[in-house]
């Protein structure tokens, strides 16, 4: 495992740019919709890797309350992806104007017994916007692949419960985070008891999360007793947890459902750990298996290649279609690793590994030239080097290309 950690590590420093700001996320984009008759923000974050292999397509993280929370999840992203959930295109969606309008799912006119008149109850025109226009754009504009997760917290979290019960194919993993459920007397617990007993949900996950101020006043209040109040001010909580009942009573559905308390967040601070706890968990089955026979210099190369095999084939029944097992990068670096160990068939075999699945890759032609150098086959690095040469024009390669000339 400290390979692994060692690999992303050098892939976080790597990633650093000089700027005159620490860092910047989340690039600036809009449409405009004319199912809301209104242009949207967007803030959009593709990875890294792009950069280098631009045929690489990645699933998409949709994230209400972008303005807020983008920030959040980039970070997220950034220190677990490759090993422990995949590269992913960040896309938020600004709520900052018509939130209430956009994410609740039916219309009220009062709230806890007094009147209430903001605009409201127009989640499923908001969600017509996302499966029309939002994601269209997205796959025109950027690569992206149809495996989707929605995240919501509050009014957004009970707007991606809302998306599960009505637009169920939309996304396969739904994170609702602190869910406002006591929205117009629970209408979505009876909505989603419907949905749950007569349709099957498999391969679709929901990760829902509890903060932990369960009453608005009486702080001896607890999960233990909670259910006996019956009070408004633990209705939000109550609902929540008789919402997580309602999932976890209806395994006919083949739904897999996480549900996590926060007992020290409060609703405004929930969204911080629930995020990063939320995608480890919704992509548990991504972490990487294996690695001790990875690590250990004694694993065999023809072991080696069944591992891979073994995640690319689950990788693919996951994702629904095929995708490379690692990174380039972690695959660059193991050749790089067992190249120094003197351990060669290893080193070319993962070299030929990053070739097979990033072909357009200049990086990766250019470390098998490293290999076929290190061996002193000239002109096999020769070839390496000019198609890498070919796929970046660089200078780098250029020079390198004229070096290998001479010998």
């Amino acid at each position: 495992m400290l390979y692994v950690i060692i690999c992303i590590l050098s892939q976080l420093v790597g990633q650093a740019q000089t700027s005159d700001y620490l860092t910047k996320v989340g690039k600036k984009d809009s449409l405009y919709s004319e199912t809301l008759k209104e242009s949207r923000t967007i803030f959009v974050e593709v990875p890294e890797s792009f950069n280098t292999n631009p045929s690489n397509k990645y699933p998409v993280i949709i994230l209400l309350d972008g303005e807020v929370l983008f920030p959040i999840v980039s970070n997220v992203h950034q220190f677990y992806s490759g090993g422990f959930m995949p590269e992913t295109i960040l896309v938020g969606i600004s709520n900052a104007e018509n939130r209430t309008r956009d994410l609740t799912p039916t219309k009220i006119s009062s709230k806890y017994g007094m009147p209430f008149s903001e605009e409201n109850g127009e989640a499923e025109n908001f969600l017509r916007f996302i499966e029309t226009e939002l994601i269209p754009h997205i796959e025109k504009n950027y690569p992206a692949t149809n495996y989707r997760t929605l995240i919501g917290h509050s009014y957004g979290g009970l707007f991606s419960l809302y998306a599960l019960i009505h637009k169920s194919q939309l996304f396969a993993n739904y994170l609702s985070i602190d869910p406002s459920l006591d929205w117009d007397d629970q209408i979505l617990l009876q909505q989603m008891n419907d949905v749950l007993s007569n349709t099957k949900l498999s391969e679709k996950s929901v990760y829902m999360s509890l903060s932990g101020q369960l009453h608005m006043q009486n702080p001896e209040v607890t999960l233990g007793n909670i259910m006996n109040d019956t009070t408004d001010f633990t209705l939000f909580s109550r609902s929540n947890l008789q919402f997580a009942e309602i999932m976890k009573t209806n395994s006919q559905s083949d739904l897999t459902f996480y549900w996590q308390f926060y007992p020290n967040d409060l609703h405004g601070t929930i969204p911080l750990p629930s995020i990063k706890d939320g995608l480890l968990e919704t992509f548990k089955w991504f972490q990487m298996e294996n690695t001790a026979k990875i690590n250990n210099a004694e694993t065999s190369k023809d072991e080696l290649l069944k591992i891979m095999a073994f995640r690319e084939a689950k990788l693919k029944k996951h994702f629904g279609y095929a995708v490379p097992p690692y990174p380039e990068f972690l695959l660059n670096m193991s050749g790089y690793m067992n190249l120094e160990m003197q351990q060669l068939d290893k080193s070319k075999m993962y070299f030929e590994q990053a070739l097979q699945y990033y072909p357009e890759s200049a990086n990766a032609h250019d470390s098998m030239a490293d290999y076929f150098e290190a061996i002193q086959n000239y002109p096999s690095a020769i070839k390496f080097v000019t198609k890498a040469y070919e796929l970046s024009g660089s200078d780098y390669h250029k020079n390198r290309l004229e070096t290998l000339n001479k010998k």
